[in-house]
């Protein structure tokens, strides 16, 4: 074609082949992406920050690693971006454990999905299909009941006892309103007496509370 004769610099102007790629690549990504956050990810948590940030992240990574030149520059690449997230994710609480863990498929599948030139469509289709199954499975309350914990900073020091965690669960069911599972006790101040509780419950519905863990107000910026 004319079109993929035409040069400036030495440079071709358009390349028909690998634009196609590309964009078939891309838009193959993309709709991956957007099903698992938009169907497995989102109606659990309803929180619309992450669906824009990993939307976002992945198409940053999938043209990231589909454009720079070379392998090896690619692989370091990919392996340095999931160093950083690990790092974020041990030095950091604002992300909860299952947002974090979301980012990492996310990222791998834009990986996998950029880097596999050498994989035929059919297998980078299964190979999808596979990460979505698994998440569908994982994320489904049929096959793993779900429990979730609550820190709780607890006043009456004096029910911590073990031979008293009977009374300790039911005044923390008649206080909370929740299904009390099981309790473990933390760090005590007898000086204050009080407890750090970690308390499972079961959940009533399949919404994941996002601020489970959280002890303190976040700091909101003017």
């Amino acid at each position: 074609m004319i079109m993929d004769e035409l040069e400036f610099m030495d440079v071709p102007l358009v390349d028909m082949v690998d634009m196609w790629q590309l964009l078939l690549r891309f838009a193959f990504n993309t709709l991956v992406t957007w099903c698992i956050i938009h169907f497995l990810y989102y109606p659990k948590s309803r929180r619309r920050d992450y669906y824009f940030t990993f939307m976002l992240i992945s198409v940053s990574v999938f043209f990231l690693i589909f454009l720079l030149g070379g392998v090896k520059l690619k692989i370091g690449f990919a392996l340095g971006l999931f160093a950083i997230f690990g790092i974020i994710r041990y030095r950091t609480e604002s992300m909860p454990v299952r947002e974090m863990t979301y980012l990492f498929v996310l990222i791998a599948l834009s990986v996998i999905n950029a880097l596999a030139v050498t994989l035929s469509y059919a297998e980078l289709v299964v190979t999808n299909l596979i990460f979505i199954v698994f998440i569908r499975v994982s994320e489904d309350n049929r096959w793993i009941s779900h429990v979730s914990c609550k820190l709780v900073l607890y006043d009456r020091i004096d029910l911590v006892l073990p031979s008293r965690r009977a009374e300790l669960v039911g005044d923390l069911q008649r206080r909370t309103g929740l299904t009390v599972v099981r309790v473990e006790v933390g760090a005590m101040d007898f000086l204050h007496d009080t407890a750090m509780l970690r308390v499972y419950y079961a959940a009533d519905g399949e919404d994941t509370n996002t601020v489970d863990q959280l002890m303190k107000l976040p700091k909101t910026t003017e």
